[in-house]
């Protein structure tokens, strides 16, 4: 098994390394003292991230590597700020480390679990913040009765147990998921889980309040002061949104938690009766947050 581990050390950046579509991932940060968490469970199919937010390169050496998709060759060499995502096709225990620490926190195991169901959807897949969405699927036994316990982490939050269902004929089951932010919910039972994503767009609300005079609100569970939306305005013969201006949000309260208005008035001098809406770019929403648009209104 060493012989696996002699390859040329490669620097691996986060666009080379990503993780397999439709699966979920967790992340392990990498700093001057260690690894954070240091155990981590996934099931077949998903990644492991290793961000490194250290100011100096990192090295990951895992064990074995039979299962393990980095997208490139292992062990891993990470600079400062980047990352390396790792995708685990197979079962098992695997072990990761830095040659360079004997320290204990510079060791970790990552546990990769059989799916436990033989198909999970989430429909819809992405979500308007505030609305729902429906988890199901079939446990991989087909037996009816069984409890599946159903844990949510967020974009920011640790993993929660929210509900545990039990499985109807065939061992088909659903939850109701009702996500604030980019949440991953795993599915455990009998030492078994899969995992799946469900994306949050905030709510936008786009009103004209005068004469040239507009108001844009966010709903969502943080606030987005200081971030700027883009004001647009709808080009008929172009069939295309075109940029007006940019809007920085300078107002936030809490409404009823855990939600969050970020609010922000504007005038623009475009000329009246035009389809106007405001959007939040991928930059301006992520980490937590996809992309979202406000409702068309007339200028």
């Amino acid at each position: 098994m060493r012989k696996l581990l002699l390859p040329l050390l490669v620097v691996v950046s986060l666009a080379a390394a990503g993780a397999a579509t439709g699966s979920t991932s967790q992340t392990v940060t990498i700093s001057k003292t260690g690894y954070t968490p240091t155990a981590v469970t996934i099931s077949t199919g998903d990644a492991v991230i290793f961000k490194n937010t250290d100011t100096v390169a990192h090295t990951v050496v895992l064990a074995p590597t039979t299962g393990v998709n980095c997208g490139g060759t292992v062990p891993l060499a990470i600079p400062a700020g980047q990352s390396a995502t790792c995708t685990f096709s197979s079962a098992g225990k695997f072990k990761f480390s830095d040659p360079a620490s004997k320290k204990k926190a510079f060791r970790g195991t990552i546990t990769v679990t059989p799916p436990l169901v033989s198909s999970v959807t989430a429909t819809p897949k992405n979500v308007l913040y505030g609305h729902t969405s429906t988890i199901a699927g079939k446990v991989a036994s087909g037996q009816s009765g069984q409890s599946v316990q159903i844990s949510a982490q967020g974009c920011t939050g640790t993993s929660t147990v929210v509900a545990t269902v039990t499985t109807t004929a065939g061992g088909a089951f659903s939850y109701q998921a009702q996500p604030v932010d980019n949440t991953s919910y795993t599915l455990s039972s009998q030492g078994l889980a899969s995992s799946i994503s469900i994306g949050v767009k905030p709510r936008l609300h786009l009103a004209k309040i005068g004469a040239h005079r507009y108001k844009l609100q966010v709903f969502a569970a943080q606030n987005f002061l200081g971030t700027r939306a883009t004001f647009q305005r709808y080009r008929p013969g172009l069939k295309r949104w075109a940029a007006v201006k940019r809007v920085k949000f300078h107002t936030a309260v809490t409404k009823h938690s855990p939600t969050v208005i970020t609010s922000v008035k504007f005038r623009s001098g475009i000329r009246a009766h035009l389809r106007v809406r405001a959007s939040l770019g991928p930059k301006q929403a992520r980490p937590c947050y996809l992309p979202g648009r406000s409702n068309t209104i007339r200028s």
